[in-house]
């Protein structure tokens, strides 16, 4: 077994298994963990998704004594077509996907090289204190081939990218916050409970509406404002007649008053 798959309600949780490889992602891995995030995808019920690793890793990137036999016959497996029938396929499984609905990660450990990716491929990212992240594949001539090059600079800017990618050094969890490559610090052994937790929570709120919100954020990069404000409305306004005025009513009739987010 090198992935477990949990569901609690509308979370599902999604672990890499291979501790006693610090959870690096070998072909076989990258396969099944791609075959979960697309079954996630297509399974209505299925709201929240959380990445982790099993034990005291996330993951160690993609495993190097995998790539070390000179094998590659997996590499004619890899495509960018978004076919419905075979759904794109990275070198670390899911990264490539663009999924609907929202995954987090839960970083438990180190978090490097390819599973530096695997975490910037996720909306937002929950680390517990003693876990880091580094582009280590830097020491190996191994490039960045599953999103890092892509999804670092949107995440924590241009020049600090740059900066991390090439130096290829370690990042703390405090830094991370720091610079915006997480959003939460935690305790050690609290990074899953808290991204459910989360998962729940965001689960909670009017589906439609916060799928189309999520996907205006991601549709906007690369546009301009005026471009981008016609996507927000055009994305949003189908929202406001499937669940917004129904959600109006509950706060007229007293629901949800001063903020409270527990009665909506």
């Amino acid at each position: 077994m090198s992935i477990c798959i949990e569901r609690d309600g509308p979370v599902t949780t999604i672990v890499i298994d291979r501790p006693e490889h610090k959870n690096a992602v070998d072909p076989e891995t990258a396969r099944k963990l791609h075959t979960a995030f697309v079954r996630f995808e297509r399974d209505a019920d299925a709201r929240v998704a959380v990445l982790t690793g099993a034990e005291d890793a996330f993951c160690a990137g993609f495993d190097l004594k995998a790539l070390a036999t000179g094998q590659r016959d997996w590499l004619s497996e890899l495509h960018f077509v978004d076919d419905p029938r075979d759904p794109p396929l990275g070198p670390m499984g899911p990264s490539r996907l663009s999924l609907s609905k929202p995954v987090i990660a839960a970083v438990n450990g180190a978090a490097v090289a390819g599973g530096m990716e695997l975490a910037l491929w996720c909306d937002f990212r929950v680390m517990e204190e003693q876990a880091f992240m580094g582009v280590f594949c830097r020491r190996w001539g191994v490039p960045l081939v599953d999103g890092g090059t892509v999804r670092l600079p949107r995440v924590v800017g241009l020049g600090r990218a740059m900066e991390l990618i090439l130096t290829g050094r370690k990042v703390e969890a405090e830094e991370c916050q720091r610079i915006g490559l997480c959003e939460y610090v935690v305790a050690s052994g609290q990074a899953r409970d808290t991204a459910e937790s989360l998962g729940q929570k965001i689960a909670r709120f009017p589906n439609h509406c916060m799928l189309a919100d999520r996907r205006s954020v991601l549709a906007q990069q690369g546009l301009s404002v005026s471009d981008a404000l016609q996507v927000e409305y055009r994305t949003g306004i189908p929202a406001i007649g499937a669940e917004g005025i129904a959600g109006a009513g509950r706060f007229a009739a007293g629901l949800g008053r001063h903020g409270d987010f527990e009665e909506i």
